[in-house]
């Protein structure tokens, strides 16, 4: 398939703290949904920062077993609609408020039941990993879609690294904890950090894939720079962004949408078109920047290689 054809989220309180802690969310969360941060707004979609590895490992070779049935989302549209709670429940804002995330110094503890836990920085993937470009759909569980060019490797080889033990279940992933800095993290009501979970089979499956760029150049910070999960056959929240921690538990662990509204976000979250939200239709999804619409597919069209794993 040519180039071009490619288809390219108990502790006890006084009531001084309490009114404290309310007033600081309800004035994040106003300042969120009413596009002004707490001091001063950086500019959208800043400058990707590079390190000097970074430099040298862009464009990565694509893999051409990785191929779209569309063509690739505009960058532009893919950077300026983004779900990331931390920073804005709007989803034109995180391009502007996720710009105060500092993501150098930056670390991944790989931990829990693996015999060989570790450390790293996230040049260290570089280094270490089998970096490449897939082409992969990507579906919202809110009936949007896109088509990405992600750069990173398969989380099957990090997990190869630190050698899981045979009592593992389980991968749950977390994100930075900076409530200062990603305002929507004042919202206590909310079990932050964000985390994300799957089995250990989901974890090991080809597809499942650690995220370092995109668009042939590091991720932006909307959209989870400067490490971030990928899992195309689930809905979106299932790929976590900016992770800090990976643990491999023995026991299906609390996820953060899952806890939030159970009902509505399931922990399997597999794309099913047969299966609707409480409040929309999956039947179809809709393109970003294009607005074209397309059936969904069970497990957004990679069924073959995980359809085995729910058997």
């Amino acid at each position: 398939m040519a180039e071009s054809e490619a288809t390219p989220e108990s502790v006890y309180m006084n009531r001084r703290d309490f009114i404290k802690g309310t007033s600081l969310a309800t004035l994040a969360t106003t300042a969120s949904l009413y596009g002004c941060g707490i001091g001063p707004t950086p500019e959208p979609n800043a400058p990707v920062e590079w390190s000097a590895i970074e430099e040298k490992s862009y464009p990565a070779k694509r893999n051409a077993s990785y191929t779209l049935d569309r063509k690739l989302t505009k960058e532009d549209a893919a950077a300026s609609f983004n779900n990331f709670f931390e920073f804005s429940e709007l989803k034109s804002d995180p391009r502007f408020h996720a710009q105060t995330l500092a993501i150098r110094p930056w670390t991944v503890e790989v931990t829990g039941l693996v015999n060989k836990p570790r450390t790293f920085d996230p040049d260290d993937f570089f280094k270490l990993m089998p970096v490449e470009e897939r082409l992969y759909r990507f579906r919202c569980v809110e009936a949007w879609a896109m088509a990405v060019p992600w750069t990173g490797f398969p989380l099957k080889a990090l997990l190869d690294m630190v050698e899981p033990q045979s009592s593992a279940t389980h991968i749950a992933m977390t994100t930075f904890y900076k409530p200062f800095t990603a305002q929507g993290q004042l919202a206590f009501w909310r079990p932050w950090p964000y985390t994300e979970a799957l089995t250990i089979e989901e974890a090991e499956n080809e597809l499942t894939f650690i995220a370092l760029g995109m668009y042939g150049h590091p991720l932006r910070k909307q959209h989870g720079a400067p490490v971030r999960l990928v899992v195309p056959w689930k809905y979106g929240f299932k790929s976590i962004k900016s992770i800090v921690k990976i643990e491999l538990l023995d026991h299906q662990p609390m996820t953060f949408w899952n806890t939030v509204l159970p009902l509505e976000y399931s922990f399997e979250a597999n794309v099913d078109p047969t299966v609707n939200h409480p409040r929309w239709s999956q039947a179809k999804e809709k393109m970003l920047g294009t607005g074209t619409i397309h059936k969904t597919l069970p497990f957004n069209g990679y069924e073959k290689q995980v359809a085995h794993l729910y058997i």
